[in-house]
């Protein structure tokens, strides 16, 4: 019995020595194991008890209140896109007197005009100090000489210096293949400033300046066709010519100039000589076996 009883304990310390020296493998207190549910988005009491149109009022006072996000880029407009309140030229300009009644009228109406033209000259002398109604109309001619020379000698890299990108399409449309011959000749009457306005494109601090220029000039223009036929004009033919010229100049850049803008085309102006279209005459059907010299 004895010996039955230590053969026991040497075996169960046998047995403990070996869990000692072997132990079991270590088993994790938990198992995590991915699983992919539906995204459930949190929905406040309120909501869910209030009825749809009390949900929407509450709604958009939320959103009011979130911070507004704003993408701001830079960009640069090189001109507007139209003339800024176009200039009304009086109906027989250059042809009635000031002291007829149609000439009194028309000094009514310069009256009314001038007060607005006044407040934007305020604020084209803010941005360019050196501007002046007086100085400013034999610039104007001077970029309008240098303008059309330019377009006649088909110098395309002064031009868009002294046009803008909404004339200079304007210019040079349906010119090619043709030839033009411009001459200023003189000036009838000085030129002078008859309309200014100023005005703001996207926001306040994009001022854009245009100033009217009333020209009374003599001219000479001859359009030749790619085979030299004349089409319109003649070179020793002037012609009085009464223009409404728009100049335009971008006032928050510095180192802008003033450039033609466009042209006011008034409704009373008569209309323009018609352009001579030439066209090939085709000669007699001839028979392969025949000669042209055998048809006369």
């Amino acid at each position: 019995m004895a010996a039955a009883m230590a053969a026991g304990l040497s075996r169960l310390g046998r047995g403990a020595m070996e869990s000692l020296l072997r132990p079991p493998r270590a088993v994790p207190a938990f198992l995590v194991v991915p699983v992919r549910t539906k995204r459930r988005l949190f929905v406040p009491e309120w909501a869910r008890e209030l009825p749809h149109e009390e949900k929407e009022k509450r709604l958009q006072s939320l959103i009011r209140t979130l911070p507004e996000e704003r993408m701001e880029r830079t960009f640069y407009l090189a001109c507007t896109a139209s003339i800024i309140d176009p200039y009304v030229p009086p109906e027989g300009d250059a042809r009635v007197t000031s002291l007829s009644k149609e000439g009194l009228k028309q000094r009514m109406e310069k009256l009314k005009q001038t007060a607005a033209s006044q407040l934007a000259l305020r604020k084209v002398k803010d941005h360019d100090p050196n501007f002046s109604t007086k100085t400013f109309p034999e610039v104007a001619q001077e970029i309008y000489v240098e303008a059309h020379n330019s377009l006649a000698n088909f110098n395309k890299q002064k031009l868009h210096s002294l046009v803008t990108e909404r004339c200079y399409p304007d210019m040079v449309r349906g010119n090619r293949y043709k030839t033009i011959r411009w001459s200023f000749v003189e000036s009838l009457e000085p030129p002078r400033v008859v309309h200014v306005r100023c005005t703001s494109v996207v926001n306040q601090g994009n001022l854009y300046g245009q100033v009217t220029v009333r020209m009374h000039t003599r001219q000479t223009l001859a359009i030749y066709d790619r085979f030299g036929r004349l089409m319109y004009g003649g070179e020793k033919l002037p012609k009085d010519v009464l223009e409404y010229v728009v100049f335009e100049r971008y006032l928050v850049n510095p180192y802008g100039t003033w450039r033609m803008h466009g042209k006011i085309v008034p409704e009373w102006a008569p209309p323009k000589d018609p352009i001579v279209k030439t066209v090939m005459i085709p000669g007699p059907t001839l028979d392969p076996s025949q000669e042209y010299e055998e048809m006369k």
